[in-house]
């Protein structure tokens, strides 16, 4: 083809003689004029550079996105004023605005979307395949090792299980052995006492009888005693020789030897049935000391409690229901055995007919850790009660008994800490009501639910307080919401537990609380005598160098006095001083 100019090239493309040239450009071909010709080879060079940026590779298949680039140029008249003179404005001629729009617009071919989409599906297919494949390979090498170690177990059992069974069968082989021994030494010994009662009765055979003395002989009998040489004017010589004893010795008569009667029946007879023991069980002993009740080895006793699914030493603490149930499981009869029956004992035979009088409540503190029970009940009591605790955090049961504008309320702090689940439970278990302290910016916590069992265990009603109110993140609704999902419904729901927002900074909402526990203590209608033996719980206890044992006492009903005996479990003592709530020394 004969080299054609750029403006005539541009007719045949359709092109403005601009654009061609500023394709050109883009090429990489070098500048030219509209007059400058073009050869094939710039062509080829441009009609590349065009292909390739509208999406089609330089293989000649089809473009998998074409670009078109569109621009079009219309005409505006504006009129323009002229400047303003008394009341009208006067129009001028209008001036021609030109106004160039461009638009660009790419278009896609399916299939090649469809393609990568397809291909995108394959690849994320494949991952999770070889993710699951991964996981069932590890969950099938999990579950082979515990087969492993189940079946080392189960071999271990069996060789501990036969190697008693030997040491039982060799015991049972000893034993028969020494009663055929024992056996055979009696059939011996009766066999000698057989042939030696035999001798006896040949030896035993009858002689004849002895011939008559003469009658000379008895009248001469004075005559021959005196005739006797061995005879004396005063008797016998020798005094220290008996009489009879001197002479001949004459032969110890024979007689009938006399054998004891023996048999081959052992002494101790091994029980054919099983022996069944009525085991007293106290509220906590020991392995060992409940091994030593039922006259068996501690081994045994831990071997039946790994085939009920316990692990224990021998020097473990078992409850009563444990110990109920191994005792059982032993084939033994269990006798509950109560620490406090002493104590019933005295109350029921002391009962007096005292007047009963209302008393205050007791309210215990509880909720879960650093969500702010002693700060708020520092408020209610006026002092510095967490300052004193370890890192603030109370690791006690304190009581306190504060009076307050609704009356005397009687407060059991209890710790929030995980590690004190005992002296929660021992709080809920002595209490009236409970006061559940939520922070409102924490939510329900591990501890809160705990408090909400013991409590139902205990059947006592719970007021619920939301602490750190002041803060800006407080949400009352969810706290609601949480404590809903755990049966914990609020009275504005519908249900039956009090919802009071409170705040230990600020004091916001103690009033209310302080109303709430007093409204709750009228609906219980608490009574309690007000002279008689006093009668209570002691909350804790402890060994106090140079006091002594130290004991505090929540009195629950009468009057205790300086001097009295107290008697807890089986433990008993003298009154020797007492010690208010205040640290003040009182005598009842």
């Amino acid at each position: 083809m004969a080299e054609v100019t750029v403006i005539q090239f541009a007719d045949v493309v359709g092109i403005s003689i601009e654009r061609l040239l500023a394709q050109l450009t883009d090429a990489g071909l070098a500048e030219k004029q509209s007059g400058d010709s073009i050869s094939d080879e710039e062509k080829a060079t441009l009609l590349t550079y065009l292909r390739r940026m509208h999406g089609k590779d330089e293989t000649g298949t089809e473009p998998t996105k074409v670009t078109l680039k569109r621009k079009s140029v219309t005409e505006l008249k504006v009129p323009t004023e002229r400047s303003r003179l008394r009341s009208r404005p006067k129009v001028g001629p209008s001036k021609t605005v030109s106004v160039e729009v461009r638009r660009k617009r790419t278009y896609i071919k399916r299939s090649a979307v469809a393609d990568k989409e397809a291909a995108r599906i394959e690849k994320e297919t494949a991952e999770r395949d070889r993710i699951q494949a991964e996981k069932e390979t590890i969950l099938r090498r999990e579950e082979e090792a515990r087969a492993a170690i189940q079946r080392e177990k189960e071999a271990a059992e069996e060789a501990a299980l036969a190697e008693e069974q030997r040491k039982q069968a060799e015991h049972a082989a000893a034993k028969e052995a020494e009663i055929a021994t024992l056996a055979a030494q009696a059939a011996a010994s009766v066999d000698e006492a057989t042939a030696a009662e035999k001798a006896n009765a040949a030896q035993r055979a009858p002689s004849p009888p002895p011939a008559m003395a003469p009658a000379s002989d008895q009248r001469r009998g004075k005559a021959a005693d005196k005739r006797d040489p061995k005879a004396t004017r005063y008797g016998r010589q020798e005094l220290h020789v008996a009489s009879g004893k001197s002479g001949r010795r004459r032969k110890k008569p024979t007689g009938r030897r006399v054998v004891a009667s023996s048999t081959a029946k052992h002494g101790f007879e091994r029980p054919t049935a099983p022996v069944v023991r009525e085991v007293a069980v106290p509220q906590s002993l020991t392995v060992a000391e409940l091994a030593q009740r039922m006259s068996v080895k501690a081994a045994e006793v831990i071997k039946v409690m790994m085939t009920l699914g316990s692990m224990a030493t021998i020097n473990q603490v078992l409850d009563q229901d444990t110990a109920v149930i191994v005792v059982e499981e032993m084939g033994h009869k269990p006798k509950l055995i109560r620490e406090n029956a002493v104590e019933e004992e005295l109350r029921e035979a002391v009962q007096s007919d005292a007047e009963m009088a209302s008393r205050p409540p007791v309210v215990t503190i509880m909720g879960h850790v650093d969500h702010g029970k002693t700060s708020m009940l520092d408020f209610i009591r006026k002092s510095k009660v967490a300052a004193g605790e370890a890192g603030g955090i109370t690791q006690h049961i304190g009581a306190y008994s504060v009076d307050t504008d609704h009356g005397l309320i009687t407060f059991l702090d209890t710790p929030g800490h995980e590690a004190f689940t005992s002296m929660r439970a021992r709080g809920a278990k002595m209490t009236d009501i409970i006061v559940l302290v939520v922070a409102a910016d924490d939510g329900v916590m591990p501890q809160t639910e705990e408090a909400i069992q013991h409590a139902s265990a205990a059947s006592v009603p719970i007021i619920i307080a939301v602490n750190k109110m002041d803060k800006a993140d407080a949400d009352l609704e969810r706290i609601k919401q949480e404590l809903a999902n755990r049966e914990v419904i609020p009275e504005d729901w519908g249900g039956d537990t009090q919802f009071i927002p409170v705040s230990a900074i600020t004091g916001q909402g103690i009033d209310a609380l302080l109303e709430a526990i007093s409204l709750q203590a009228e609906v219980l209608e608490l009574k309690a005598p007000i002279d008689g033996p006093a009668h209570g719980v002691v909350i804790e206890s402890r060994l106090d160098k140079g006091r002594g044992p130290v004991a505090t006492i929540l009195v629950q009903g009468g009057r205790l006095n300086r001097g009295d005996v107290l008697l807890t479990g089986t433990e008993f003592g003298r009154v020797r001083a007492m010690i208010d709530a205040r640290g003040q020394q009182i005598t009842t």
